[in-house]
């Protein structure tokens, strides 16, 4: 990881590519929301000259390095709660400081599946927990809420969806972690294990459950907590509503705000024209945009972020708007799991 002052002398020494070629935005899995996200913003950025390339990544973390390296990635969708984590990281912490906030956008509920003798976040300690891959989303706020509640598991496992839910159901694990807007479609086998009548699967169902989040402590952070919930609306096996909380996802960028170099000057002019973009067809992006930017407010602060000032400084905001607008029990399982 190169130091924020190598970064930026080296950013300052490079050839300077015209207003119209395309600027680098790292947001995730081709399948998931970031991207399309990526593609909505994409469409209406054209219109003010600016050619966004999208780009699939493999989460937050991967997204911070490459903003933070010579490729063109000048801005990417992560978590909020990035910015905790890489600020215990001493190496990060130059990289934390010059971080901005372009504009906040939707939640992600944190799901955690259990055993039901997991009663809350803290049930876990000494337990075995899947807490997804090494440097996704899911990994860093399992990690976030380990150090926050000074949780030590027994055992982390690094298991895709479909095998960590298994795992619980199976009780060859104790819990596992997903973070994603909810109703996420990795959680549709449980519903058709609800559909299914077998008695065998629905007592396997009935013995686990969303652990409700309610820690105090998780909430004075980047994490929110109110009116945040999981029920039988979002996910039909469920029998009443359980508090959980979520993080934000944030779309971010280096502060080029003080325009010392023609580099910084023109970051910043395309800040500005992105800006002008999201804010003039926030209208357009709700009609016909993915379904999550119902729950953007393009005003909202995000703790512990500094906002970016080249998106609203140098953005038209006259017609603007702020819009919130055991081995058998797994065999038994895969029909499940399509």
């Amino acid at each position: 990881m190169i130091s924020a002052f190598a970064l930026a002398f080296s950013l300052a020494l490079l050839p300077m590519a015209g207003i119209a070629d395309p600027v680098g935005m790292v947001t995730g899995s081709k399948k998931g929301t970031y991207y399309r996200f990526g593609n909505d913003m994409a469409q209406y950025a054209r219109k003010e000259g600016l050619r966004l390339q999208i780009k699939p990544s493999a989460g937050s973390l991967a997204n911070i390095d490459r903003i933070n390296s010579k490729e063109n990635a000048a801005f990417g969708i992560v978590q909020a709660d990035v910015l905790t984590f890489i600020k215990r990281q001493p190496k990060l912490q130059d990289v934390a400081r010059r971080l901005r906030v372009i504009f906040p956008f939707y939640l992600e509920e944190v799901h955690v599946l259990a055993r039901k003798e997991i009663k809350t976040l803290r049930d876990l300690q000494g337990k075995r927990v899947s807490i997804g891959r090494d440097g996704s989303g899911v990994w860093l706020t399992a990690k976030n809420l380990f150090k926050i509640l000074n949780i030590d598991v027994a055992r982390e496992e690094h298991l895709g969806t479909d095998d960590a839910i298994k795992g619980v159901l199976s009780n060859k694990l104790d819990a596992m972690f997903y973070v994603a807007g909810k109703p996420t479609k990795a959680f549709e086998p449980l519903t058709r294990m609800s559909e299914s009548g077998r008695q065998d699967i629905l007592q396997l169902l009935d013995g686990v459950h969303f652990v409700p989040i309610t820690e105090q402590e998780i909430f004075a952070q980047t994490y929110e907590g109110d009116g945040v919930y999981l029920g039988p609306d979002d996910y039909p096996w469920m029998k009443e509503k359980v508090p959980t909380a979520a993080v934000r996802a944030v779309l971010v960028s280096f502060d080029f705000s003080k325009r010392h170099t023609p580099y910084y000057r023109q970051r910043c002019k395309q800040l500005g024209m992105l800006g002008r973009a999201i804010r003039g067809n926030m209208g357009e992006l709700l009609k016909n945009g993915h379904d999550k930017w119902n729950q953007v407010d393009l005003e909202r602060e995000v703790p512990g972020w500094r906002q970016d000032a080249c998106s609203r400084e140098l953005a038209d905001n006259k017609s603007g708007k702020s819009y919130r607008d055991g081995t058998k029990i797994q065999e038994a399982l895969e029909p499940f799991f399509r």
